[in-house]
């Protein structure tokens, strides 16, 4: 039986990758006041971005509802496919509960929790594609996704905490600290969980270069297929340079993704934020 792979909005893979692919993406709502929009489709990063500017507040997330879930697998069950479903972290949203409710009920469809956001998901879901495209089984196709979001590392550094502060996912003390004294903090996805990593101070560019260098230089546990660079409306010289030192580093890497985070990741993380994203080796 043919394999569907399908994802949240929130993996941040680009509508050229997921042609490439063949993937389908059921996005998130995006709540701007008193409009809701579908992320990627209704509501970009820049309408975040304006939004904030002009009332202060931010915007909102909400997952998708089983039944919009439901009408996706339905659609590719009456197609004669199954489906491996990846889902952001279930730390992050209740989207993996929901999915699974969906799941149940659709029949044939294998959901799997990447423990993880934006293209740390988005690894996981190519993984699930190339496995499909192999012709492995749904089912083991799922079992090895489960397997493999143990090894993606996902960090980005953080160019202003307001847009974290504002969502709750830190103090009013911390983020005036933080501020006073130029601090860039590192934020690490960690066992389906956001933790505060090594804290940079400078200019944001200055600051994304040393950041680059201290994920890539000196590793050899990196896996080749594919690295991402995700960004929110990042200097597009600096993602040249964090290209670079790929390039220098890693130079055996097959593939760069520069992508855009989406509106839901860019509401919780904000403008002039950069993460480089990989999967280590077993």
């Amino acid at each position: 039986m043919p394999v569907k792979i399908v994802s949240d909005s929130t993996c941040d893979l680009s509508p050229e990758i997921t042609a490439r692919f063949d993937i389908e993406i059921i996005p998130l709502v995006v709540t701007l006041g008193e409009k809701d929009g579908k992320d990627g489709v209704d509501v970009t990063p820049e309408d975040i971005y304006e939004y904030v500017k002009k009332t202060g507040k931010l915007s909102k997330t909400s997952a998708v509802n089983v039944a919009e879930y439901l009408e996706v697998f339905r659609k590719w069950r009456d197609k004669g496919y199954e489906i491996v479903h990846v889902n952001i972290g279930s730390g992050f949203s209740s989207c993996y509960q929901n999915a699974c409710i969906a799941a149940e009920e659709a029949g044939g469809v294998y959901v799997v929790d990447s423990a993880n956001l934006s293209s740390g998901q988005g690894h996981v879901v190519l993984w699930a594609a190339d496995l499909a495209a192999q012709g492995l089984p749904a089912r083991e196709i799922a079992e090895q996704c489960r397997a493999m979001t143990k090894r993606v590392e996902a960090s980005f550094v953080v160019n202003t905490i307001d847009y974290l502060f504002k969502g709750g996912r830190c103090s009013a003390l911390a983020a005036l600290g933080a501020n006073l004294l130029g601090i860039k903090p590192c934020i690490e996805v960690t066992d389906g969980k956001m933790l505060p990593g090594k804290k940079y101070r400078g200019n944001i560019n200055k600051v994304i270069r040393n950041y680059a260098e201290d994920r890539l230089k000196d590793r050899n546990d990196i896996v080749q297929d594919r690295i991402f660079i995700t960004h929110t409306k990042c200097d597009p010289e600096v993602i040249e340079q964090v290209k670079s030192l790929i390039k220098e580093f890693q130079p055996g890497i097959k593939e760069i993704f520069d992508t855009d985070a989406g509106a839901t990741i860019t509401t919780h993380c904000g403008p002039g934020t950069l993460g480089v994203l990989f999967v280590r080796k077993e």
